[in-house]
């Protein structure tokens, strides 16, 4: 099966409303973004649901529509917020099941919700990539956040690490046709980077990338050059821009199909004029604060977002899922 080229950006979005939100020890030792919880921290759960619902409501704002699916309290998903992980749809309905590296995520693959939004005429479910056995062979790919698509080019960029093993890449070639540049990037301490999305970006005309995290001067090289060779105006951000999210962002479209670009307010406030301006040049900035989120569960506003491509062109309600 293979998918076809497609626009870069959806107004459908996919979220997760939390439920039982938390650091998770899984997935500490191979995310340096994660930070412990504070002895005696309580309510994180509470939290999260608030950031979470303010995230929800800016996009909608914004004029996107996304579609909201419950978590369920049972059994106990600390990351089921970033659902951008396990799933990723397509333009032409497919749906891509990912391999992932925590068993305390693979929870969070739930068949409800690709059937709801199926049954909205957003998904086909006869369309369906299951790369999640690969999970056996301890191959792991964990969607757009291993995976950033560059979805005109039918094209893709991952930092290699635990969770984006080649072989699992290797796989999702074979069974997509979509072609990946992989690349070596590491954070402080020498350590891989979790996920290729807190370091490198796309939307329609602009990327967002921590070149400084690519240590070997070749694949740098060539990860700006096909950066630059999609047609897009490549910002560069440094290190510490990356530590705070500055690249963990995400074009969709709002209201007359104008660009937004959804990010933190932590991310915002780390980005400097100068590359605010260009960026805003290219869309409409939506900074939203998700600290809690961020901080206990390593991810931010890019991570808590699954971009949903009606297939054909199919007109679907407005009503969220949950």
């Amino acid at each position: 099966m293979t998918i076809a080229a497609s626009v870069q950006t959806t107004s459908h979005l996919l979220l997760v409303r939390p439920a039982r939100f938390g650091a998770n020890p899984e997935t500490a030792p191979s995310n340096a973004f994660q930070q412990a919880p504070v002895a005696g921290e309580e309510s994180v759960a509470a939290l999260a649901r608030q950031e979470f619902d303010a995230l929800a409501g800016a996009l909608r704002a914004a004029g996107a529509l996304p579609w909201v699916a419950d978590d369920t309290p049972e059994p106990v998903k600390p990351d089921a917020v970033f659902p951008n992980n396990w799933v990723s749809f397509h333009a032409d309905g497919t749906i891509v099941l990912y391999p992932m590296q925590a068993a305390s995520r693979r929870l969070e693959r739930r068949r409800e919700v690709l059937e709801g939004l199926a049954s909205a005429g957003l998904a086909r479910l006869d369309r369906m990539i299951d790369l999640a056995p690969l999970e056996a062979q301890g191959l792991c790919l964990e969607g757009t956040g291993s995976l950033v698509l560059d979805r005109r080019r039918g094209r893709a960029w991952a930092a290699l690490s635990a969770r984006t093993h080649p072989g699992a890449i290797a796989e999702f070639t074979r069974r997509t046709g979509i072609d990946v540049m992989a690349f070596h990037a590491v954070g402080a301490g020498g350590r891989p980077i979790y996920h290729t999305n807190v370091m490198l970006a796309a939307g329609e005309r602009f990327a967002v990338v921590c070149a400084d995290a690519v240590p070997d001067g070749r694949e740098r090289a060539a990860l700006l050059a096909d950066l630059a060779g999609s047609g897009r105006e490549v910002i560069e951000i440094n290190p510490a821009q990356m530590a705070e999210f500055a690249a963990n962002l995400l074009e969709v479209r709002g209201a007359g199909g104008r660009g937004v670009i959804a990010l933190s307010q932590r991310a915002h406030q780390a980005l400097t004029i100068v590359q605010r301006q260009h960026l805003a040049a290219c869309a409409t900035l939506l900074a939203v604060p998700v600290p809690t989120i961020e901080r206990l569960g390593g991810g931010s506003v890019r991570c808590m977002i699954a971009e949903v491509f009606p297939p054909d062109g199919a007109a679907a309600p407005t009503d969220p899922i949950g």
